[in-house]
C-alpha cells in the first residue's frame, strides 16, 4: 500500500479508495425472517464499540490482499467507512496497546498521527491481532452512476 501524502501537519493525508457500492450497504432487514439481507461485508465489520468493550472483532474484510475492519462511518448517509488494517503481532513495527492504555491520556489517542486505533491489540476469533494505521477512507464508487450521464455512442 502506497503511503499517503504528508500535508505538512501532524497527520498524514488519509487515503480515499472507492469501493463497490454494494460492499458499504446497509442491507435490509426483514420482520418475517427476523434477519438482515444484503449488507455489505465493509459495513457488517464494523467493530468500533465492540473494541472499547474489549470484545472480539467482527469478520474482518478482504481489500488489497489483507484483512481490514471498520471503526466509523461518515459522510452523507453514512456512506464512508473509515477502515485500519489488521496485522499479526511479529509483524507490528511498534508496541501494541490497548484500548483501554491507549485512552489514558484521551487527547493523545484523538491526535495519533497513525490514527486513534493505531496499535490496539484485538480479539479475531482466537487470535490476537492488531489495528495498523493510518486509517483509510472508503467510499461509494461512482462508475456505476456514469453511464446515466454519458451520451448515448448511437447517437454521436
Amino acid at each position: 500500500m502506497a503511503a499517503p501524502e504528508s500535508t505538512g501537519t501532524t497527520k498524514p493525508a488519509r487515503e480515499i479508495i472507492e469501493i463497490e457500492p454494494h460492499r458499504l450497504a446497509w442491507g435490509v432487514w426483514d420482520h418475517k425472517a427476523q434477519k438482515q439481507f444484503g449488507k455489505g461485508d465493509i459495513r457488517a465489520s464494523y467493530s468500533g464499540e465492540r473494541i472499547g468493550m474489549d470484545q472480539p472483532i467482527r469478520r474482518p474484510f478482504m481489500l488489497r490482499g489483507s484483512l481490514w475492519i471498520t471503526t466509523g462511518f461518515g459522510g452523507i448517509g453514512g456512506d464512508t467507512a473509515e477502515v485500519y488494517r489488521l496485522v499479526d503481532p511479529s509483524v507490528f513495527a511498534g508496541k501494541p496497546t490497548t484500548y483501554r492504555e491507549k485512552t489514558r491520556d484521551a487527547e493523545a489517542a484523538r491526535n495519533d498521527p497513525l490514527g486513534f486505533y493505531h496499535g490496539m491489540a484485538v480479539r479475531c476469533g482466537k487470535a490476537t491481532l492488531i489495528l495498523c494505521g493510518p486509517p483509510v477512507l472508503l467510499t461509494p464508487s461512482s462508475t456505476e452512476q456514469l453511464g446515466l450521464f454519458e451520451a448515448d455512442p448511437s447517437e454521436a
